[in-house]
């Protein structure tokens, strides 16, 4: 099964706090508020409904591996995870990565290794600074 990338170009946030116990998030939204302690990178390119079709195709499938590479200050953080025939991928700004199984519009990965509480601390203080880009690679196998 051949691999398909995506590469995302996101920002951080003063409002980063990356707390939450079981998920991710990447946004479009250029402002969060503290609530949001899910969300690890705003003003990203890419939401769920903007993945090319083959990565759909592929994160579809039932044995899909999904790999997250976070990188940023150059620090690099890996997240593995799986797909599902379930995913839609059809949100307009997010997209949510989960430990549970739940399938959301947003949910590009279930069954992840991490969530926002699990990333190494020294990343997410690179995420709390506005002016930082964030480079995310996507791969699905």
């Amino acid at each position: 099964m051949p691999q398909v990338i995506e590469k995302i170009v996101a920002r951080g946030h003063k409002n980063i706090l990356a707390t939450h116990k079981t998920t991710f998030e990447i946004t479009q939204e250029q402002e969060i508020s503290t609530r949001a302690d899910c969300i690890i990178a705003v003003n990203a390119n890419i939401a769920a409904m903007d993945l090319k079709e083959d990565f759909k195709r592929q994160a579809k499938k039932t044995d899909a591996i999904i790999e997250v590479l976070i990188e940023v200050g150059g620090l690099v953080e890996h997240i593995t995870g799986k797909g599902s025939p379930q995913l839609t991928l059809s949100h307009s700004t997010d997209l949510v990565g989960r430990k549970s199984a739940f399938i959301s519009d947003r949910t590009f990965l279930i069954n992840s290794d991490k969530a926002a509480i699990d990333l190494d601390r020294r990343l997410v203080e690179q995420l709390k600074k506005p002016d930082t880009e964030i480079i995310i690679t996507l791969k699905v196998k």
